[in-house]
C-alpha cells in the first residue's frame, strides 16, 4: 500500500544485498497522512536481525566487492545515473513527502528538484576531488596524502526532508567508495524505497546500497553492529548524544548534524514592516519544522512592540489549508505527536510569562488533520523553555533587548548553535554581527541556506558538516604516504 501517485514495488520488504527480502519480524509501519489522519501507506518494520543482514552485506560488498576499487571518477558517474534515475520520479518524491509529512505539494517541486541537483554536484565530486595530493616534505622525496573510505557506513535520515538529507548523505559516502545502509524514519520511509530502486537501476553493485526501516530498538542495534564503521545522522539532540555515546565507546565514526534555536536580530537600520513579514513567513516553511528555523527574534526594546503588531498581522494573514492546495502557505504538522508537542510548548510559554500575541490554537474550520495557526510569543525572557528548547512548529519568540552588543549577547545565550540571521540593509554589520554570533551558518536577511557549501552547527547542534567539497571530508580516511620516488599512477 502506497499513496497516490507513488509507485513502489516492494514497500514491505527490505533491500539487502541486491534483493528484496522479507523481515524477519511480521511487524508493519503504518504510514499517516498528517492531512487527513488516513493510514496512507504500509512498510515493513526491520528486526535486530534484519539489520545485521544489511551490516553483513554492506561489509561484504567493501571487503571484497568491486565498489572501493573503483576509481573515484567511475563511482561518481555511477551516482550520476543514480541522480538521473531519480530524476525521472521526481513527481513520485514529491508525492511521498505531501503524503506523508503534509509538505506543500506547490514547494515539493523546487525541493526535490534541488535536491537532485545536489546530487549531480556531489558526483561530480568523483571527478573533481583530488583523492591523492602530493604535499612538501622535509624526510623523503615523496610525500603523499592519501583520501581512502572510511568504510561501511549508516546514514540515518529525519522525517521532515527525508529525500534531500538522506539522498545528500548517500551520495557523498558512495562518491568516497564506502557503502551504505540507508535507515530513514519509520514516519517517512518511502523515499528511501526509491532511492533503492533507482540505485538497482542505475546498477549500483549489489551491497552497496542497502536499506532497511525499523525503529528505536532496531536502530539503536545498528548503530551497535561493530561492522559500522561511520554513522552520519541527521535528528534530535537527544538522538545525538545517544549514537555519539555509542560511536566513542568502540571509537567508530560520527557525523552529528542536530537541533537548532536560531536567532535573528533585527537592527534598528531595518524597516519593521520588511522585518515583520521575513519573521512570520519564515516561520511557517515546512511548518516551522526545520532545524535551522530563526525561532528567535531579537529586537531592542524600543521597537518590540511595533514589530510585534506587525508579525501579528502577517501572521493573521497566513493561508492554513491541505496541503495539496496551490494557495496553501501553512499546512499541517507532520504527525500527531509532534502537533501534542508544539500545543504543550505553546501551553509552557503561557504558563513562564511570555505575551501570546496572536495564534495558539488549532483553526476552527480544520476538522481533521495536524494543523496548528501561526503563534508569537511577545517579551520572551531569553532564559525560558520556549526561548531555550527547540519546539520544531511554527512558534516563533520576539525577546526584546539593550542594543546590539546586548542582542548578539542573547543569540549566543544557547545550547544550540546551527543558524543565525541579522535584519539589516548594512553589509558591513552583517558580517561584523555574523562573526560574532556563534552558529555554523548565518545570513543576511533571513534563513539562508545553501546545500552545496558546508552546513552544520557549534555547541549541542552537532559535530561535522554536511554540504561541500566538507561532505565528502567526513566519509573519507586521510592516509600519509612516505615514499623514495613518485609512482607512475595516483
Amino acid at each position: 500500500m502506497t499513496p497516490e501517485g507513488v509507485d513502489i514495488r516492494n514497500p514491505e520488504k527490505l533491500y539487502i544485498g541486491g534483493s528484496w527480502i522479507e523481515s524477519t519480524g511480521t511487524q508493519r509501519f503504518e504510514l499517516v497522512s498528517p492531512n487527513s489522519e488516513e493510514v496512507i501507506g504500509v512498510v515493513a518494520d526491520a528486526t535486530a536481525a534484519d539489520m545485521d543482514k544489511a551490516v553483513a552485506a554492506a561489509r561484504e560488498a567493501f571487503d571484497t566487492g568491486p565498489w572501493p576499487q573503483m576509481s573515484p571518477a567511475e563511482r561518481g558517474a555511477a551516482v550520476l545515473r543514480w541522480a538521473e534515475e531519480l530524476e525521472k520520479r521526481e513527481a513520485e518524491l514529491c508525492a511521498c513527502w505531501t503524503a506523508q509529512v503534509g509538505g506543500l505539494s506547490s514547494f515539493a517541486p523546487q525541493m526535490h528538484g534541488g535536491a537532485t541537483a545536489t546530487i549531480k554536484f556531489i558526483a561530480s565530486l568523483g571527478k573533481d576531488f583530488e583523492f591523492v595530493v602530493r604535499r612538501p616534505s622535509q624526510m623523503v622525496d615523496t610525500a603523499l596524502v592519501a583520501y581512502e573510505p572510511v568504510g561501511v557506513a549508516a546514514c540515518i535520515a529525519p522525517w521532515n526532508a527525508p529525500y534531500g538529507i538522506l539522498s545528500s548523505k548517500v551520495a557523498y559516502a558512495l562518491v568516497a567508495g564506502c557503502t551504505v545502509i540507508m535507515k530513514p524514519s519509520p514516519e517517512t520511509p518511502l523515499e528511501a524505497y526509491i532511492m533503492a530502486e533507482a540505485a538497482d537501476a542505475a546498477g549500483i553493485p549489489a551491497g552497496v546500497v542497502n536499506l532497511v526501516c525499523g525503529g528505536r530498538d532496531a536502530s539503536d542495534h545498528l548503530v551497535n553492529n561493530p561492522g559500522i564503521d561511520k554513522v552520519s545522522f541527521t535528528g534530535s539532540t537527544i538522538a545525538g548524544k545517544r549514537i555519539g555515546e555509542v560511536c566513542a565507546g568502540r571509537v567508530a565514526r560520527c557525523t552529528l548534524e542536530l537541533g537548532g534555536k536560531s536567532a535573528a536580530i533585527v537592527r534598528d537600520d531595518f524597516p519593521i514592516e520588511a522585518a515583520a513579514a521575513i519573521l512570520g513567513n519564515t516561520i511557517t516553511v515546512m511548518s516551522g519544522q526545520v532545524c535551522a528555523m530563526l525561532s528567535r527574534a531579537i529586537v531592542t526594546k524600543a521597537r518590540h512592540d511595533e514589530l510585534a503588531d506587525a508579525i501579528a498581522r502577517v501572521m493573521q494573514g497566513v493561508k492554513i489549508g491541505a496541503s495539496t492546495a496551490p494557495d496553501t502557505q501553512l499546512g499541517p504538522l507532520a504527525m500527531k505527536r509532534q502537533l501534542e508537542r508544539v500545543e504543550d510548548y505553546i501551553a509552557i510559554g503561557k504558563a513562564e510569562g511570555a505575551d501570546l500575541i496572536t495564534g495558539g490554537n488549532r483553526p476552527t474550520t480544520m476538522n481533521k488533520g495536524y494543523f496548528l495557526e501561526p503563534t508569537l510569543f511577545a517579551n520572551v525572557d531569553n532564559t525560558s523553555r520556549i526561548a531555550q528548547e527547540e519546539i520544531f512548529g511554527p512558534v516563533l519568540s520576539l525577546i526584546p533587548a539593550e542594543d546590539e552588543e546586548d542582542a548578539i549577547r542573547i543569540a549566543n545565550e544557547s545550547a544550540f548553535g546551527l543558524n543565525g540571521s541579522v535584519l539589516t540593509n548594512d553589509h558591513e554589520a552583517a558580517y561584523r554581527i555574523g562573526r560574532k554570533v556563534r552558529a555554523g551558518g548565518f545570513g543576511q536577511n533571513g534563513m539562508r541556506l545553501e546545500f552545496g557549501l558546508p552546513f552544520g552547527g557549534f555547541k549541542q547542534s552537532g559535530i561535522g558538516r554536511e554540504g561541500g567539497v566538507e561532505g565528502l571530508y567526513s566519509f573519507l580516511e586521510s592516509k600519509t604516504m612516505l615514499l623514495d620516488g613518485m609512482p607512475s599512477q595516483l
